[in-house]
């Protein structure tokens, strides 16, 4: 089986949990990779199951070790990174890796997997859509959604960095052009 990953990134707002989940449901050979991470769980989290929760130190020690294909320290000692042992586990089992990650860590991706992945950048149609779906979701306060918006806009300047951008206007016709997206990087 060959090794392969598909990288999805985009800003707050454009639908790429949607995508995602959508794909997860309609493509048994995916695998959501599960991120590392230095901060505690919240809520109902589980280790190995929303993510790897490690303590600072131990991040350090791995990053020292070249054990991530990625990472980054988002906040002093709240590191987030995706473990190669993670990688290598879901390719052991014969799966796709679909990441779901921000524009910087999708990049990097790339970067590190070369022609083993596909980057694809999903954005709303226009910074003033992605505003009203904000809003939409009725869960951040105006200064939040603002904050959210300002970094939407400059994340969108990184769509270039992608192999495929799906602007999402249209929901069905995005999750449609996803799925012709992935059958023709995996040929399945």
């Amino acid at each position: 089986m060959e090794e392969k990953v598909i990288i999805f990134s985009a800003p707050s707002g454009s639908g790429k949990s949607t995508v995602v989940n959508h794909l997860l449901k309609h493509f048994d050979f995916f695998e959501l990779s599960i991120s590392a991470t230095s901060r505690a769980p919240r809520g109902t989290e589980q280790d190995g199951v929303e993510y790897y929760f490690i303590t600072p130190e131990d991040f350090r020690s791995r990053i020292a070790a070249d054990a991530f294909v990625e990472y980054e320290e988002v906040y002093q000692d709240r590191f987030y990174g995706t473990l190669k042992s993670e990688v290598q586990r879901i390719w052991d089992c014969g799966h796709v890796i679909l990441f779901d990650v921000d524009v910087k860590g999708g990049v990097n991706l790339k970067r590190y997997f070369g022609d083993k992945a596909l980057s694809v950048f999903i954005q709303a149609p226009s910074v003033e859509e992605l505003r009203r779906r904000l809003i939409g979701r009725n869960t951040d306060s105006p200064e939040a959604i603002e904050e959210r918006v300002q970094k939407a806009a400059e994340e969108m300047t990184y769509a270039p960095k992608f192999d495929r951008v799906l602007i999402n206007d249209d929901l069905e016709l995005c999750l449609a052009e996803a799925e012709d997206i992935v059958h023709s990087f995996t040929g399945r």
